[in-house]
């Protein structure tokens, strides 16, 4: 296919996704502030309607360009990355041949050829087939490496040949050329048009945060609940930084707010259903005041502009379990099967006492188990901290599901 126009459509990182549009589309504003922070996100090249390319903007200005062919499937994977002399260097480039539409809608694929170039042009070429490999398309698979029985090539080339200017945020022309290597042949000049794509309403909004407290009755999907407000205890602060964090993954920057040392009572929401009960919200309370607003808890290296329609930053659970804690508060691996896991599996809250006045840990049962949950700040009228929650979205904002 010779093309002479591409549109241009943005969105998040695809991972393991298979289709051919955005799973996530984002605005161009919200791609052009990722490009300038560095941030990952990923750029989507059609001609009539089918995809051609899929850019894929990486940390530490990486690069990976998957090819499509003339049926839409994705059967090229080019990873690039800054050279010396200041230019993209695609120094590894995989195909992949499969059997039929099962094959490729799989990931299954029958061959594999995987060419790899130094910096210097030495290149290698590596194939296999299925039965040498897992065949799999998922990039951990896509490696160099691989058994002796493995047919390799090897010579040297001029790495001008593989080298490609840098871009800056919309010049995707850059990459017009590698669409060639699946035979979609690019005009002289090609023009790039843009779909636009509405901000909406930004980043998640925190509405109706006091009715995850409030007692009685509740509609979800799953038929009628109730709200059960219940008692956790009182967490202790000492240093003047709460934290909320998975207590089994407290390496790295910890999600913490600033508020006064004390003593302050912890409130979860339970939601029961007729399929059982589930911890919907958990709350600790530092004023007596209803909040006037709410604003996500962000640590510093994060930035609302970054994020699309309904996004949110938030704590990330990896045991099915957060607390509430002082952020100076540490906890023992050995200690916590015994200490918190295994109680929590009869109840939903519990808590690591520390010695006074050293802090103490008030941890409960995610309402989703794993992943990533928004935490709200609720300031009073004066700009105090009056309580943190994390919410578990079993609920919507609104109040249902």
């Amino acid at each position: 296919m010779i093309f002479d126009s591409l549109d241009v459509s943005y969105g998040e990182m695809w991972g393991p996704h298979r289709g051919t549009t955005h799973p996530e589309p984002m605005s161009r504003a919200v791609a052009a502030r990722r490009h300038a922070a560095g941030k990952d996100y990923a750029v989507l090249l059609s001609a009539r309607q089918r995809p051609l390319a899929l850019v894929e903007s990486w940390p530490r200005r990486m690069w990976r360009v998957y090819l499509f062919d003339d049926r839409s499937w994705r059967m090229q994977m080019i990873d690039l990355k800054p050279h010396s002399t200041g230019m993209l260097w695609a120094h590894r480039n995989t195909r992949w041949q499969f059997s039929g539409e099962r094959g490729h809608s799989s990931g299954k694929w029958e061959i594999q050829e995987t060419t790899t170039v130094s910096a210097d042009g030495q290149v290698e070429v590596r194939t296999e087939s299925a039965g040498t490999r897992g065949a799999s398309t998922d990039p951990l698979h896509a490696q160099t490496s691989g058994p002796p029985s493995v047919p390799v090539r090897q010579f040297a080339a001029p790495v001008e040949s593989f080298l490609c200017p840098v871009p800056e945020f919309g010049d995707w022309q850059v990459f017009a050329p590698f669409l060639a290597q699946q035979g979609h042949e690019p005009a002289t000049t090609v023009v790039l048009s843009e779909a636009p794509v509405d901000e909406g309403s930004g980043p998640l909004r925190a509405t109706g945060i006091e009715q995850l407290f409030s007692p009685g009755e509740c509609d979800t999907l799953d038929g009628p609940a109730v709200v059960e407000p219940v008692d956790a205890g009182l967490l202790r602060i000492t240093s003047g930084r709460l934290a909320v964090s998975d207590p089994g993954c407290l390496g790295g920057t910890l999600r913490t707010v600033a508020v006064p040392p004390g003593e302050f009572p912890v409130t979860l929401s339970l939601l029961r259903t007729t399929r059982g009960a589930g911890v919907a919200a958990a709350r600790v309370t530092f004023l007596d005041v209803p909040p006037r607003e709410w604003e996500m808890a962000l640590r510093p290296d994060e930035d609302l502009g970054l994020l699309g329609e309904g996004q949110f930053y938030g704590v990330g659970v990896d045991t099915g379990t957060a607390a509430f804690m002082d952020a100076t508060r540490t906890v023992l691996e050995d200690q916590l099967d015994d200490d918190l896991f295994i109680p929590l599996d009869s109840g939903f809250t519990v808590e690591l006492p520390g010695t006074e006045p050293e802090p103490n840990l008030i941890a409960f049962r995610a309402g989703r188990g794993d992943g990533a949950y928004p935490v709200w700040i609720g300031r009073t009228d004066d700009g105090q901290v009056g309580c943190v929650v994390v919410d578990f979205q079993l609920r919507s904002a609104d109040g249902g599901q």
